[in-house]
């Protein structure tokens, strides 16, 4: 790795940063208009870390380097990192009195829209706290997004999406065409959580509350501003509704959503991963209601939309909860471990291993039981009508592989810091997958993350982080071969 280079990601990643702290102007406006003193912290922190990424970025300026692969892993694994510092300074020296692993871990899981919380207290903090939470996965939505449809297809890291737009008529790449697809996708974004806080409003949200869950509900992120999350308005089963069909949205391709919106392309939604994501999230929501109205009595409306709100919400990797899903029975909680690992579609804003990864492997493993049969014969491994090449069958094999084996190192490295198993096991999965909850009475449904050791909070900040970023992306870094000239 050229000197040049990691001066540039530097100077890329100090550039975003003063950006981020223009975005805390927002809560210090938002805490100096309901009167309460944190409108100062979220000033200083803006002023502090945007003169830092200011003096940053003056001393690395100059001529970019040539774009290559390891410059791009250098510089996505750079700009997550700074994002996380930065966000962290204003929790840090807010009222909330957070630590540092404290406030480093909830800026992590608001970024990676992964949900968990180490915050108690929600309905009383600070508007302006509140605010920043759901702000920062607003954008690590946004970010996401961008990750998977303009940045790890280059890399040869999952980004599957891209192979999906390539396959759509809109010219020979759309990436010619960059900055009109990059302004569709922000303003369909935005007009989304738009759309959707007006809907929380309407059905009886108060106006604030709105809009933060507006901001986690599109990039599938699960922040509340309620300790009880969405169980605060488990009796409203219109609110319910709502946030299940906007997380099954952003849990949907955005680049499916542009080819909808701007080209008015129908038959995009014939996209083999959306028949897989919806068929697997409408198996898991009827059999678990019909679970709820067989087991407990519970009336089968109100059985289907809490299974639905939740299994959605697990599914597409939110993490909101509208009722404590582990006393549903020993089926629905086998159902929402087993829901943890499956994720929305490629290009969305949720995490977990994905639809289109299952297809894969699906395919995979058909034509590698056929050639047991017929050991000559030669079958292409095929998405829809076109055939998948060797790289993306490749990189969803070491994908599935270096999920497996980081899960089990990280359980071992969670049950070393004092968790008992189904804890550690469960929260190194929801980390990874950026689900947030996992199951147990200390960070299920009805739990968070405050009393789990620093040591813990560390190992869960790096799996969040390395679910986010795809794994592969992050663990390249780490290879000898990557830092040599």
């Amino acid at each position: 790795m050229h000197y040049s280079s990691i001066r540039a990601a530097l100077h890329i990643a100090s550039v975003f940063a003063i950006y981020l702290s223009l975005a805390m102007l927002i809560p210090a406006a938002v805490d100096l208009y309901f009167g309460n003193d944190d409108w100062r912290t979220f000033a200083f922190s803006a002023l502090f870390t945007g003169g830092l990424s200011l003096g940053l970025a003056l001393a690395t300026q100059g001529r970019p380097p040539p774009i290559s692969s390891r410059f791009g892993f250098l510089l996505v694994n750079l700009l997550w990192l700074t994002t996380c510092v930065v966000g962290a300074v204003p929790l840090l020296a807010s009222s909330t009195d957070l630590s540092v692993a404290d406030a480093f871990f909830e800026t992590v899981s608001g970024i990676t829209t992964t949900g968990g919380t180490v915050l108690v207290g929600l309905d009383g903090l600070p508007p302006g706290v509140l605010l920043w939470r759901s702000i920062l996965q607003w954008m690590g939505g946004l970010g996401v997004i961008a990750l998977g449809l303009f940045v790890l297809p280059f890399l040869n890291v999952g980004g599957f999406s891209y192979f999906r737009i390539e396959s759509s008529d809109m010219g020979d790449r759309p990436f010619e065409r960059f900055s009109t697809y990059t302004t569709s996708l922000i303003a369909i974004y935005s007009l989304l959580t738009l759309i959707c806080g007006l809907c929380y409003a309407a059905a009886g949200m108060s106006s604030f509350n709105a809009l933060n869950h507006a901001l986690t509900t599109i990039s599938t992120g699960g922040f509340s501003t309620h300790d009880a999350s969405m169980g605060q308005y488990a009796g409203n089963l219109a609110i319910l509704w709502i946030g299940t069909i906007f997380m099954f949205i952003g849990a949907l391709p955005f680049s499916i959503l542009i080819l909808l919106a701007v080209a008015g392309r129908l038959d995009a939604l014939r996209d083999p991963q959306i028949r897989v994501f919806a068929g697997y999230v409408v198996a898991f929501v009827v059999a678990v209601a019909v679970y709820l109205r067989v087991s407990t009595g519970m009336p089968f409306t109100v059985a289907l939309s809490h299974a639905a709100f939740n299994f959605v919400s697990i599914i597409t990797t939110t993490g909101y909860a509208s009722q404590d899903y582990t006393l549903w029975g020993p089926f629905a909680v086998g159902c929402a471990f087993a829901a943890t690992f499956l994720g929305g579609c490629s290009g969305s804003t949720s995490g977990g291993v994905k639809a289109y990864r299952f297809l894969i492997l699906y395919k995979l493993l058909v034509n590698g039981l056929r050639r047991f049969v017929y050991p000559n014969s030669v079958a292409s491994v095929r998405y829809g009508d076109r055939p998948v090449d060797d790289t993306v069958q490749r990189a969803v094999v070491l994908f599935i592989s270096a999920f497996v084996v980081i899960w089990l190192i990280m359980t071992i490295l969670l049950a070393a810091t004092g968790l008992d198993l189904m804890t550690a096991l469960t929260g190194a999965l929801t980390s990874l997958t950026n689900v947030g909850p996992g199951l147990g009475d200390q960070i299920g449904p009805s739990g968070n993350f405050a009393n789990v050791p620093d040591s813990a909070k560390w190992l869960l900040s790096l799996a969040m982080l390395l679910g986010r970023l795809e794994i592969l992306a992050v663990l390249v870094i780490f290879t000898p071969a990557f830092w040599s000239r």
